[in-house]
């Protein structure tokens, strides 16, 4: 089944897309505010695509059914992301990968972006896509697999910019910096930024976001 979304669509003539995922318990809906704030410049017309991960039990919360990209069955960093379910959702994102890519934007006006869970579908499905992207964003996250990146990696050079803050108590600082060590290590173009900030998106990261963007889509 196709995930559901919502968009905040571009200004003017449609020429790039950003698909950005949101994290455990959230919806497309948490990110939304996020296209208006980053103020783009019209002329580079970014479609916003927001997914809708979809709702299932989480272990880790009592097995309470809510939206997740995958379950959690522990907190430890090695057995956090169930990889199975990282590998069904990252093949649901990919067919809307495939829906812009039908509808004429190019792969390098393409950006995949995620926070927390979302992050790490973003990162374990670009690296392994067929098309280049233009890039990943990859949001106080952390990796699922990554001894099996080398095997499965179809990009080199894939320009990803991660950001974490440095009180993050819910994915430690630590597991970013190990994502960004080990993307580094596979010759990927990655930009490090971190921020006095919990689990969270603060306003000066969304700047550093607004720059990237605008550097990756121009």
């Amino acid at each position: 089944m196709s995930l559901e979304f919502v968009e905040y669509p571009a200004k003017g003539e449609h020429k790039a897309t950003v698909i950005w995922l949101h994290g455990l318990g959230d919806s497309g809906e948490g990110f939304l505010p996020v296209a208006s704030q980053l103020a783009l410049p019209e002329e580079l017309g970014i479609r916003f695509v927001f997914p809708h991960a979809p709702v299932q039990p989480v272990t880790i919360n009592g097995g309470m059914a809510m939206r997740s990209w995958y379950d959690i069955k522990s907190m430890d960093l090695d057995k956090r992301a169930d990889e199975a379910g990282v590998r069904e959702s990252a093949a649901k994102v990919e067919q809307l990968i495939k829906q812009e890519l039908n509808n004429g934007i190019a792969a390098d006006k393409i950006i995949l972006a995620g926070f927390s869970q979302g992050g790490v579908i973003s990162l374990h499905l670009a690296p392994r896509l067929p098309q280049k992207l233009a890039g990943v964003m990859a949001l106080s996250t952390y990796m699922c697999v990554p001894e099996k990146l080398t095997e499965e990696a179809l990009q080199t050079g894939l320009s990803v910019f991660m950001a974490h803050g440095r009180q993050d108590d819910v994915v430690p600082h630590s597991a970013g910096r190990s994502a960004f060590d080990v993307l580094s290590a596979h010759n990927m173009d990655v930009s490090w930024q971190d921020y006095p900030m919990a689990h969270q998106v603060c306003g000066e990261e969304l700047m550093a976001i607004r720059q990237w963007l605008i550097a990756r889509l121009n």
